[in-house]
């Protein structure tokens, strides 16, 4: 079985997740949400935001309408390696910010993934 450093070390497209790569301050999350476009789904919720500075960069947020704290970081585990797995097929010059839904701590893996996928083609991410 592969391990996590087998991964990151695999020939192919680089599915870190660095820092450049996240949106981080909290002026970054408000401009995202300003713009209003957004899609949904039953796990996610997907705000975008077009203009300087945007390069695909990734924000989680998780609201304690998901549950306490454990469940709150697990929601955002799942969301960052959903989108970490599948970056490489995105492309644009947008910030994405992916909200949890309470259903994504019961939805099966593949459901997370269709999901982001479906989102990411609605709106016109997709390579």
């Amino acid at each position: 079985m592969a391990t996590p450093a087998d991964i990151v070390n695999a020939p192919g497209p680089d599915r870190r997740l660095r820092r450049h790569q996240r949106l981080t301050s909290t002026a970054d999350f408000q401009a995202t949400y300003a713009q209003g476009k957004s899609g949904a789904t039953r796990t996610m919720v997907m705000w975008l935001r077009s203009g300087p500075g945007a390069s695909l960069r990734l924000g989680v947020v998780a609201s304690k309408v998901i549950g306490n704290a454990i469940c709150r970081a697990r929601a955002k585990r799942r969301l960052r390696e959903a989108w970490r797995l599948n970056r490489h097929r995105f492309q644009g010059e947008v910030d994405v910010v992916l909200v949890a839904r309470r259903s994504i701590l019961t939805a099966k893996w593949g459901d997370v993934t269709d999901d982001l996928i479906r989102l990411a083609g609605k709106a016109g991410l997709l390579a």
